[in-house]
């Protein structure tokens, strides 16, 4: 299969009409602006306010919820194809009942409309969390899974149940594929998500570990979604990762771009394990999640590797974005949006 990043617009077809479920957050909005500036017509899910961002205009937005069937049953009527991006992302130990209910239980609602609706393609984001990603020298790939052995992380444990969810919606006829981001940058909000890094780094944090993880650039993973959901592709998933970097490295790099103090204190394990503890008590009595649990602390001192050469096995010209270009990209984007 050979094929370029680029779709051209004139594969659009009149009758076609794409959901996006999770359109307010950062892979959402930057994949329907991707779709939007390709001529697709696309509806997007929304709970309390439609967000605004370049292409939301000529959105079809529909107030709706993963976890309400009947809302969900109407934003379904006439879709021909699914991407669904929705999903809580926290390893806070006071969200497991909602990243149970939204991460598991709302994809099997977002499954079983998109079957009942006899949608066409069904593209499910998933994460490099429901791989297992703490592996001691081995390399993760498409044919590992969660396991407790090898995940410290309950949000790891429901994306790969909610991978369940969708493999099971397959095996009931759903032609559907599955990928797996690494952690994903992008523009957006820095007071939230991955973006936050960027904030933290430029606020002089002073801390950083040995740790080494995969980075991808959000315009990468909606480009590759696209890819695979045009293409013939089903039943298989894949790992977008556009390179294995150290948090140093990656943190250097930020702290250049915007010309602040690069993190120059290493954090040991035992030091970790205080700071977690110490941001988990004055949660409890602030009421905010804490920036640090036991789990992203064991991660951030973790060194995993990620294959991502399947994907571009099956898409020989497609080009992972060098991270230093992504990190000068999003860097000039959030100098220009808080004029730093």
């Amino acid at each position: 299969m050979d094929t370029t990043n680029n779709i051209s617009p004139d594969t659009n077809s009149n009758d076609e009409l794409i959901l996006v479920t999770g359109g307010t957050g950062l892979v959402g909005s930057h994949l329907i602006t991707a779709l939007v500036d390709k001529g697709k017509n696309v509806r997007a899910i929304y709970r309390s306010t439609i967000p605004q961002f370049k292409g939301s205009d000529k959105v079809e937005w529909i107030k709706a919820d993963i976890l309400d069937i009947l809302s969900l049953e109407d934003a379904m009527q006439g879709v021909t194809h699914v991407y669904h991006c929705a999903a809580i992302v926290s390893f806070s130990p006071k969200k497991q009942e909602l990243l149970n209910r939204t991460n598991i239980e709302g994809t099997a609602n977002v499954v079983n409309a998109s079957i009942d609706a006899n949608v066409q393609k069904f593209l499910f984001v998933s994460s490099v969390a429901a791989l297992g990603r703490i592996r001691k020298d081995v390399m993760v790939n498409e044919t590992m899974n969660w396991s407790k052995e090898t995940s410290n992380s309950e949000y790891g444990k429901t994306k790969y149940l909610a991978e369940m969810e969708v493999w099971r919606g397959a095996a009931e006829g759903l032609p559907a594929v599955v990928v797996n981001p690494t952690i994903i940058l992008g523009e957006s909000d820095w007071t939230k998500g991955s973006t936050g890094i960027f904030k933290t780094i430029y606020d002089e944090f002073p801390w950083y570990t040995d740790g080494v993880s995969g980075f991808v650039d959000v315009q990468d993973v909606t480009g590759a979604m696209m890819l695979l959901m045009e293409s013939d592709v089903v039943g298989e998933r894949f790992i977008l990762n556009g390179d294995n970097v150290s948090y140093k490295k990656l943190f250097d790099m930020i702290a250049a771009c915007f010309g602040k103090k690069a993190p120059h204190k290493k954090v040991t394990p035992f030091l970790a394990s205080l700071v977690w503890r110490y941001e988990g008590l004055k949660g409890m009595f602030t009421g905010v999640d804490p920036l640090l649990t036991k789990e992203t602390a064991a991660t951030a001192q973790a060194k995993v590797y990620f294959d991502n050469t399947k994907l571009l096995k099956a898409f020989p010209r497609f080009r992972y974005t060098a991270i230093d270009d992504t990190v000068n990209r999003i860097c000039s984007y959030l100098k220009e949006k808080y004029k730093s």
